[in-house]
């Protein structure tokens, strides 16, 4: 018995060359050598962020792959004082007993060098948190239905969404209180939607500081076979 599926809606391939292979070489270089300049900033000013670079950035983190395009993301953009102090209280709470018994010490002898502690006073001073959820499940009438590969597809956009806002002038920070149910409760989102990672965006401070890491040279991390 043939099922009645949907047939694939095929259009032509929208495809940008770039030129020669020296331009290819070029841009590449360029965009590594502007990535490479991103850091993680936990030391922010509450200068204002035009809120349509943070619209573009969430529209580029929109064109990630997906499994089955589904598209299983949510970013919720957190701008209100209250709710930004009520996320920091909670992240605080969380991280205070991470630092201080769930967290073993070799994890802590990781986190040293950063030099972080429980304290969180960028989820306040930053004027935007970008909190992303992870879509679980989906009912388009049919019933529930998970979303397929949903822990990588969310991954794939996390990354763009942070490249694109290191683009466009802003710093971040990946930020992962664990547990982050809380951050469900007070945004208000249904239990299909699990928190990701949360997002502090804005401005470095003038005093801002980080620290001294190296990141692993290309032997390192590329194989070639």
């Amino acid at each position: 018995m043939t099922k009645d599926f949907p047939k694939p809606d095929l259009v032509p391939l929208e495809f940008r060359y770039i030129g020669t292979e020296a331009e290819q070489i070029l841009r590449a270089d360029e965009f590594y050598r502007e990535m490479d300049l991103r850091r993680t900033v936990r030391d922010y000013t509450d200068k204002d962020v035009p809120f349509e670079l943070i619209e573009k950035a969430i529209l580029a983190a929109g064109t990630a792959p997906s499994g089955a395009h589904m598209q299983p993301w949510r970013f919720v953009v957190v701008r209100d004082p209250e709710v930004k102090r009520k996320i920091r209280e909670a992240a605080e709470k969380e991280e205070y007993e991470s630092y201080h018994g769930r967290m073993p010490d070799r994890w802590l002898k990781r986190l040293a060098p950063l030099g972080t502690d429980h304290r969180k006073p960028f989820l306040e001073i930053a004027p935007y948190l970008i909190v992303v959820f992870r879509i679980t499940s989906v009912d388009d009438g049919d019933g529930p239905e998970p979303t397929y590969y949903s822990q990588e597809s969310v991954g794939i956009a996390v990354g763009m969404l942070l490249a694109a806002l290191h683009k466009a002038g802003l710093a971040t920070l990946t930020h992962t209180p664990s547990p982050m149910k809380f951050l469900q409760e007070i945004l208000g989102r249904p239990k299909t939607e699990v928190p990701f990672v949360l997002i502090p965006v804005g401005y470095p401070a003038e005093d801002a500081k980080v620290p001294n890491l190296k990141r692993k040279k290309l032997e390192e991390i590329m194989d070639i076979i």
